[in-house]
């Protein structure tokens, strides 16, 4: 069983950086694409970022590309969300999600929540001044 714990969220203002961190247990690193998804009140959610581990793939959707970097540590089963130059509108509840099949033939589905079964409890990002 796939277990997944969320930390770093907080508040921040305009313009600073925050690093969140996906602890996986259950599974190795190397087995798993980690996404990183967030909702805002109101909002579906979405796909912020993810990374096939196996190789190292990234993946980002076009509003924080440049901004946000996903990188994963094997050696400590963790994967991470660098998050720079944040905006008002990255504020939501974060959460990271493990997809355990097969490597998905079109890169952007790794970015659908759908293809996901594992999932944390999610974490509190709020960007304003």
């Amino acid at each position: 069983q796939v277990q997944l714990v969320e930390s770093g969220g907080g508040l921040v203002q305009p313009g600073d950086s925050l690093r969140l961190s996906c602890t996986v247990s259950g599974f190795r690193l190397d087995d798993l694409a980690i996404g990183w998804f967030r909702q805002a009140p109101g909002k579906q959610r979405e796909g912020v970022s993810a990374i096939r581990n196996s190789d190292a793939s990234t993946y980002y959707t076009d509003s924080v590309k440049g901004r946000f970097t996903i990188s994963g540590d094997k050696d400590k089963n963790i994967v991470y969300l660098q998050m720079n130059s944040l905006k008002s509108e990255d504020t939501a509840n974060y959460y990271c999600a493990a997809y355990s099949g097969g490597p998905l033939s079109i890169g952007v589905r790794y970015l659908n929540p759908l293809w996901y079964r594992h999932w944390g409890q999610g974490i509190q990002v709020t960007v304003s001044s």
